[in-house]
């Protein structure tokens, strides 16, 4: 095994922290297209979408996007370093996990104005295996006039580029039995199309020579926000007359659009708790969530 070893430095890291407490406001119109767009790749059944429809759980990712000017992205397809978010020296940025709650008496629904607080939480520092790894957690509050909608907590871990014949982690086995599976198949369409929904240029998820020559992936990546998003969908193709009320999940291993994964769940009918899980063609453990509804 490697030793650990770090590549920032004391003041490079305190400079990171400062950062911590940070905050911005944004205003977004809630609009219906991007809900009819979402139901349509997710190959929902859904009713047509129109004012006074409820976003469903994890759908708000289509509102509040960042629009930074097209001279402003870094070579990666994200917005260039700073500004809200810190600016970690570290070319991999990945969605590493996130808690939510909703408030199931005033959920957000097109037609609405809504307001997202957001606050940096902390910023983190660790050193392992491969390197230097930098985790900064995001509150997210979403108000519509009638006051909050739900709350998240956004975690990003920001990792240097693999080094060639560095050992991958070991992985972790999924659990063998789910009342619940689905298995997705990625393909490119389909991972473009969510980048288009959410706004998102990061190139892992849509050029496959960026992502294999430069951040030495073996193809595209599978947006994090949409595996949980279908974790969800898998929840409420199976429970559609229950709401939600709070989720959590994390990144375990990066998917890929090489092969099909299963989505899996496991429900607690006394506790209105279900374990959420994701796993790859090998059977090992990607994703892992709970979702509990009312």
């Amino acid at each position: 095994m490697s030793p650990n070893f770090s590549t920032l430095d004391t003041a490079q890291i305190a400079q990171l922290q400062q950062w911590q407490g940070r905050s911005e406001q944004m205003e977004d119109t809630i609009t219906a297209a991007p809900l009819r767009g979402l139901s349509a790749l997710l190959d929902r059944d859904d009713p047509r979408q129109d004012v006074g429809s409820e976003v469903p759980p994890l759908w708000h990712w289509l509102y509040f996007l960042p629009q930074a000017p097209q001279h402003q992205l870094g070579v990666d397809g994200h917005p260039q370093r700073g500004g809200f978010l810190p600016p970690v020296p570290l070319p991999r940025r990945m969605w590493a996990g996130g808690k939510f709650s909703w408030e199931v008496d005033n959920p957000l629904r097109a037609g609405d104005v809504a307001h997202k607080h957001s606050r940096i939480v902390s910023v983190q520092h660790k050193s392992g295996r491969t390197g230097d790894l930098v985790f900064v957690e995001v509150e997210h509050i979403i108000h519509n006039e009638k006051g909050p909608c739900l709350r998240e907590i956004h975690e990003i871990v920001y990792r240097a580029t693999a080094q060639a014949g560095a050992p991958a982690p070991p992985p972790t086995s999924a659990p063998p039995h789910a009342l619940w599976q689905r298995t997705y198949v990625p393909d490119p369409v389909g991972l473009f199309r969510y980048s288009a929904l959410t706004f998102n240029g990061h190139r892992i998820h849509y050029d496959r020579s960026y992502v294999t020559q430069e951040e030495g992936y073996p193809g595209l990546v599978v947006h994090g926000p949409l595996i949980a998003t279908l974790l969800i969908d898998l929840l409420r193709r199976q429970q559609p007359q229950n709401r939600l009320t709070a989720f959590e999940f994390r990144a375990v291993r990066p998917t890929f659009d090489l092969h099909p994964f299963c989505l899996n769940g496991q429900p607690n009918a006394n506790d209105r708790v279900a374990d959420l899980w994701a796993s790859d063609h090998e059977g090992c453990l990607t994703m892992s969530g709970q979702a509990k509804w009312a």
